[in-house]
């Protein structure tokens, strides 16, 4: 079983008015709520679609469709069992409680990334639906700070400990080995099942809480530093990681040839420092 060390080899994708103030701030308004209309406007037509799945996870009518802003989900907080046994830095496992958030049903596309970003990363190109990829972790700091001015909300990456509650399903989790079964193949994209491509978001079957390939397809980038002893350290209510570190937290596993099936288990993490073409994310907002 591969452990801790880095897999990866880094790949780098990377007439004058009378009052002047009063028309400056008039023009800041405008653009303001042009802004608002252009991220409301856009998700017009898949928000009414949105449905309440359950008391646990409720999908919001921030449809993404043609618009700019992603589907979440909402996860009712409560306390869990973060970590396993099969690798060093999963251990020990312990005890977390984390309040509630919001967390995207499908890792971050291409076309969201293109319509925010206006290019695309070099890596796997030409599936829009597809998960971007070859996106390092500051490039990512880089999209979220320019979707939330477009839109006025506050997406981030989640935190480690959120990502794996999500993953294992929230309070409706069946303790699952990966993301919403312990069939790797119904919930998740392998080096055994996809030919070693990144694949549309969404085909495999989703776990507890509608979240899709959280197993798979795609590692996804966390919030946190990286520190293989500080789940022996952690404190138990909503752990945001380290202070500080060299590398930073992916979760999820990979349809990457090399990359073991394995992997794709909910507890397994890995520290990474540069961003490569087997690595995307999903964004997650506090309530």
């Amino acid at each position: 079983m591969i452990n801790k060390k880095n897999i990866y080899n880094p790949e780098v994708p990377e007439t004058p008015a009378k009052n002047p103030a009063m028309k400056y701030i008039f023009i800041a308004v405008l653009l303001i709520a042009a802004a608002g209309i252009r991220c409301s406007q856009s998700n017009t037509k898949t928000s009414e679609k949105a449905t309440a799945v359950n008391s646990d996870s409720v999908m919001t009518t921030e449809a993404t469709g043609n618009g700019i802003e992603p589907d979440m989900v909402t996860v009712q907080g409560g306390r869990f069992a973060m970590g396993g046994n099969e690798n060093k830095n999963e251990m020990p496992i312990h005890n977390v409680t984390l309040s509630s958030f919001k967390i995207a049903k499908y890792e971050t596309t291409q076309a969201l990334w293109q319509k925010v970003m206006g290019s695309n990363p070099l890596y796997h190109k030409g599936c829009m639906d597809c998960p971007v990829n070859a996106v390092g972790w500051d490039d990512v700091q880089t999209f979220i700070k320019k979707l939330n001015t477009l839109c006025g909300k506050n997406y981030r990456l989640p935190t480690e400990a959120e990502w794996e509650y999500a993953a294992r399903g929230g309070t409706k989790s069946k303790k699952f080995e990966y993301a919403g079964s312990n069939d790797i193949n119904a919930v998740a994209w392998t080096s055994v099942n996809s030919g070693s491509n990144i694949l549309p978001v969404g085909q495999k079957e989703a776990n507890e809480l509608g979240l899709y390939d959280m197993s798979g397809n795609v590692f996804e980038w966390c919030n946190d530093w990286y520190d293989e002893n500080y789940y022996g350290k952690s404190p138990e209510n909503d752990p945001k990681g380290p202070a500080t570190g060299p590398h930073r937290v992916i979760r999820g596993g990979s349809g990457n040839s090399a990359i073991e099936p394995a992997i794709c288990r909910v507890a397994y993490r890995i520290p990474v420092l540069w961003g490569n073409g087997s690595i995307g994310f999903r964004l997650a907002s506090s309530l």
